[in-house]
């Protein structure tokens, strides 16, 4: 019988979807409404890409397995074979449509939903899926996707295999070395048309795969990956929105190439879900973008967007304070009365706004005390939140008070979701409150963790931060996680599977996060894990702030600094800038720079710098103040490509919305000769101007026909520059070149 279509979205980005009378749903394709085919001119096309396309939600359950296929791949599951069409809903909320596609399979009793939202203007997907049992008797879930397409080669020319003509961007996140993001076509990743599909099988068998295991959902790849067309730039960006395990895979199948998006898994992640009758089970979100030129950077624009628009309000987004935080190659743990003072009123005098004091301020050990496997003596016995006599004789309250008569906000380091083994809550708790596997509680580096789905754990770390705002008036958490508790837990009442329990902690952390910022709507909260461990949107959509990295050296520090947009918008990725004596000037040209399209998050030793250097820190505080409003709305660009670790120049620009350009550029190889900055977005009458360079000058030569930039550093250093038109009255020896 002929399949029914249906066209749904925008001009954007819409979907193709097919509903066989017999068969199941599937979704044959996804693009700009005008490259879609049409199935009434194209039926036999269309009747090709449904025989390829995959179900719309992928489910897998214990006792059905998969039909079709074998190997590691989550395609081919029975009871999405077996998933028939019983109702289709469409609704529309302000700026926000959303399609319900409702499924069941009969012989198992669950219902399938496969939900998907679209934003006018924002060319991105949001998508998940509901799972619901109506059967008599439970059943367990192994594996479900929130997000399967296939026919991504459907736009390739006849006769160009999609082992080359596809690329994959990937992105490792190494701890201190973020954002490392690579490309490479299918075949060098390992997936080949190995020729099976004219003998009668589906394809080789084999996928590209990326998966993240554990509490940190970025500590080895960001959730993230980029399919790009390598002739024409066209691409399908996706972002999987969750704070703990992950899984997406890329597969070839009847000769064309499918994507599927999830949460934890069996395979993967020890995750099997009982599902009792009446029962719900809701997949993580994700979202997909998908651009028809301009490749991954085009792509990334339209993910910018969809962040900003789908994350929870707050002032700080737009207000981006400097924080001066003491940790980063300054007091690294160790603070007191005494250390701090010089610190604040340095901070104060360099421009900072918010002064935030890190890890130690509870310590009771002695300074410098350090523990087992060469960590502070305090590591272990944390859970408290009580401050340390011996470090602030005079109470804590003295240093917060200084801050505020300096006029910062002061805020305090904190890690929620552990507890020391030496801790007296590590007793007070029930076992019930922490994370467990067969019943014993889980150390990892002298730690337990809390299971915030317990209201013993939550109502602590309730009246913890309750009691650091009332007591002390802080306006600013740094909420740090710094350990990886493994696959998970087996929950409260033992029956959980590790990675079950781990996935009901995930999201009662983040109703956690919105518990306290409902009730303290004011209150900024830094997400921190180990540096950059835990970069995912679902974090970031309701924190405002996040700390990129805990690199250390400055001249490792610009590739992770040019390439955090990426994955953080401009506006909440924060960026060490830790100026020290011993920086000469163009390196502090360089630690200045790094910070300046983000969020500052001052360091170093700002009370040991000579009154120079210091006014050079004011200089650039002062300046970015000047555009900062500009970076919630400001749209990246990386002119010379997604920075490599040890490339010798790196760029990044911001491109606002009233026109104006800001764009960072690193020399780190001290090389003379002139690279040469392609900036085709420009407008017009548009000029480069040097906001901020400290010691030598970069040499501009501005072409204003080719819109390039070209640029000699005399010696490694950094500089900001500015594009914008020239005004009545500017002093033209600020502008560089001629048109």
């Amino acid at each position: 019988m002929t399949p029914t279509h249906l066209r749904w979205g925008n001009d954007d980005l819409s979907l193709l979807l097919a509903f066989e009378p017999e068969g199941s749903v599937r979704l044959l394709a996804m693009g700009e409404a005008a490259s879609l085919p049409d199935p009434e001119r194209e039926p036999e096309r269309c009747a090709l890409l449904a025989r390829r396309a995959l179900p719309l939600v992928e489910v897998e359950t214990t006792g059905s397995g998969r039909a079709g296929t074998s190997g590691k791949r989550h395609v081919d599951g029975a009871v999405s074979r077996g998933l028939r069409l019983t109702g289709v809903e469409e609704d529309e909320d302000g700026h926000v449509r959303t399609l319900r596609v409702r499924m069941t399979d009969d012989d198992s009793g669950l219902r399938v939903t496969a939900v998907y939202a679209l934003r006018d203007g924002v060319p991105v997907l949001r998508a998940e899926a509901h799972v619901e049992n109506r059967g008599d008797r439970p059943v367990t879930l192994e594996c479900v996707s929130s997000f399967a397409l296939s026919n991504l080669a459907r736009n390739l020319p006849e006769g160009e295999h999609w082992e080359h003509g596809l690329s994959v961007w990937l992105a490792a996140n190494p701890w201190s070395g973020e954002f490392r993001w690579s490309r490479a076509t299918l075949a060098e990743r390992g997936l080949y048309d190995v020729g099976m599909v004219a003998y009668g099988q589906t394809g080789s068998k084999n996928r590209v795969s990326v998966t993240s295991t554990g509490s940190w959902s970025s500590s080895e790849s960001l959730p993230m990956g980029c399919l790009e067309e390598t002739r024409t730039g066209r691409a399908l960006l996706w972002q999987i929105e969750h704070n703990g395990s992950w899984h997406a895979e890329l597969g070839d199948r009847f000769g064309d190439v499918y994507l599927t998006l999830s949460g934890p898994t069996d395979r993967e992640h020890q995750w099997r879900h009982t599902l009792a009758p009446d029962a719900t089970f809701l997949s993580v979100p994700v979202a997909v973008a998908v651009v028809s030129e301009g490749g991954y950077e085009t792509a990334l624009a339209a993910m910018t967007d969809h962040r900003r628009a789908t994350r929870r309000p707050h002032p700080d987004h737009e207000r981006l304070p400097v924080v001066f935080n003491d940790f980063m190659n300054s007091l690294m743990g160790e603070p007191s009365t005494e250390a701090l003072l010089p610190l604040v009123d340095a901070a104060a005098t360099a421009g900072a706004e918010v002064f935030c004091i890190d890890a130690g301020w509870f310590d009771a050990e002695p300074p410098g005390a350090v523990g087992p496997g060469g960590v502070p003596g305090w590591w272990d016995a944390v859970g408290e939140w009580e401050e340390s006599a011996p470090r602030f004789p005079g109470g804590l309250r003295e240093v917060l008070d200084h801050i505020r008569a300096e006029g910062m906000v002061p805020g305090l380091w904190l890690e929620p979701e552990v507890v020391g083994v030496r801790s007296p809550i590590a007793a007070a708790l029930p076992d019930e409150a922490f994370f467990r596997r067969d019943g014993v509680r889980l150390v990892e580096w002298g730690r337990h963790q809390l299971d915030l789905r317990h209201p013993a754990a939550r109502a602590h770390l309730d009246t913890v931060v309750d009691r650091l705002v009332r007591d002390y008036g802080v306006g600013y958490l740094k909420l740090d996680y710094n350990i990886d508790i493994g696959p998970g837990t087996d929950g409260p009442d033992g029956t959980d599977t590790p990675g079950a329990g781990l996935l009901g902690h995930n999201r009662a952390y983040l109703d956690w996060l919105d518990g306290v910022l409902d009730r303290h709507p004011g209150l900024v909260l830094e997400s921190c894990a180990a540096g950059g461990s835990r970069t995912d949107h679902a974090i970031l959509s309701r924190l405002s702030i996040h700390s990129v990295t805990d690199q250390q050296d400055f001249r490792l520090l610009p590739a992770i600094a040019a390439a955090a947009p990426t994955a953080v918008t401009p506006e909440q990725g924060a960026v060490w800038a830790y100026p020290l004596p011993e920086h000469t000037d163009a390196e502090l040209g360089t630690v200045l720079v790094s910070a300046l399209l983000g969020r500052v998050h001052l360091s170093g030793r700002p009370d040991l710098l000579t009154r120079r250097q210091l006014d050079v820190v004011r200089q650039a505080l002062d300046i970015y103040k000047s555009y900062r409003h500009l970076l919630p709305g400001a749209r990246p660009h990386w002119p010379l490509g997604l920075p490599g670790w040890r490339d010798g120049r790196l760029a990044l620009a911001l491109s606002g919305a009233d026109g104006t350009t800001l764009l960072a550029l690193w020399c780190r190889d001290g090389e003379p000769e002139t690279v040469t900055v392609p900036l085709p977005w420009l407008a017009d009458g548009q000029r480069p101007r040097v906001l901020f360079e400290v010691g030598v000058r970069a040499k501009l030569d501005w072409d204003a026909r080719e819109r390039t930039l070209g640029v000699a550093f005399p010696v490694p250093s950094a500089v900001l520059i500015a594009f914008g038109r020239t005004e009545d009255g500017q002093d033209p020896g600020e502008w560089a070149g001629t048109d």
